[in-house]
């Protein structure tokens, strides 16, 4: 692999309190302390991912002047995370979202501040330039914070884009954010995501020529890599040239909680191809990170390093490969 690349991730960090519900009844109240998992989020999730996997990691987020972002901050610098833009706004609280947990599913209840965003100031503050930019969730009335990014990026032009869009960017629509699809070099969503966001009703439909008909449609909005998973029934991939499928790396458990397995996934595939991996080797070793985070409560205690995954992908069965579809 090539040396390890610097990847910006940028994007909203949150405090999630899991609650855990069995049978409609509250197990895990949110005041203790092994349900609350501080400095987390898409973005947040991926820079954590990317640090364990040797990869120089800095993360662009903003959290409030409080008790829960002085902890977040903490959590992510103990993970690796080079947190010097890590921003803090007096004016607002860190976001906090409650999620409730039910068996292996999760639903969760988001409310995002709103901050004091100016792309061109905060990114004044890096000592270096990103290899590559990450960018994934961010709340409400952040329409020209994403304008000024691509901006920056246009300035730019070595630096590779990563995009995996949330809740508010998807709402957004495709339009809106053209140059963002436009100028990725990877993109990542569910299957589900991608019909919402080509405008598509939802239609649970996992024929291979349905699929590669919506791999092809995102591609067109100009992502060099498409990457759409589907959860346990693994991901698909389009390059422009090949479509591609690799199941999901089989559970060693039952999986205890889905929170970040695509966040997981995502990260993973995009720190082994920033370091010059192709696409098939990525694809392998991506739902490996995946498969252990939903062993696990929230999506960054199962995230592995590169010898854990390593030694999962040595032990693969040999129906565990890509092919084309």
């Amino acid at each position: 692999m090539t040396p390890a690349p610097t990847i910006l991730s940028i994007g909203d960090t949150v405090v999630d309190a899991f609650i855990e519900l069995i049978d409609a009844h509250v197990t895990c109240k949110v005041d203790t302390s092994n349900c609350i998992l501080y400095g987390v989020g898409n973005s947040a999730n991926a820079a954590v991912s990317g640090a364990k996997l040797g990869i120089r990691s800095v993360l662009l987020t903003h959290l409030g002047q409080d008790d829960n972002g002085d902890k977040s901050v903490q959590a992510l610098a103990d993970a690796g995370v080079n947190t010097n833009l890590c921003l803090r706004d007096s004016t607002a609280k860190t976001n906090y979202h409650y999620v409730l947990w039910y068996k292996p599913e999760r639903t969760i209840l988001v409310k995002h501040e709103q901050y004091n965003y100016n792309f061109p100031i905060e990114i004044a503050k890096l000592t270096t330039m990103p290899d590559w930019v990450y960018l994934s969730s961010l709340g409400g009335g952040t329409e020209q914070y994403h304008d000024d990014m691509m901006e920056w990026v246009g300035e730019h032009p070595d630096i590779n884009i990563v995009f995996q869009p949330g809740t508010f960017q998807m709402k957004l629509g495709r339009d809106r954010l053209a140059a963002i699809y436009s100028k990725s070099n990877l993109f990542f969503c569910n299957i589900d995501e991608a019909e919402r966001i080509l405008d598509l009703p939802e239609s649970g439909n996992r024929d291979h020529d349905h699929i590669k008909t919506i791999l092809a449609s995102i591609y067109a909005l100009g992502p060099k890599v498409v990457v759409l998973t589907d959860g346990p029934a693994g991901a698909y991939l389009f390059d422009g040239d090949t479509y591609l499928y690799c199941p999901m790396y089989p559970d060693c458990a039952p999986p205890l909680e889905r929170t970040g397995a695509g966040d997981a996934y995502a990260s993973t595939f995009t720190a082994f191809y920033a370091q010059g991996l192709s696409i098939r080797d990525c694809m392998m070793r991506a739902p490996i990170n995946s498969m252990n985070v939903v062993q696990h409560v929230g999506a960054q205690a199962g995230l592995l390093t590169l010898e854990q995954l390593s030694d999962y992908l040595a032990k693969a069965p040999e129906d565990y490969k890509v092919v084309e579809i």
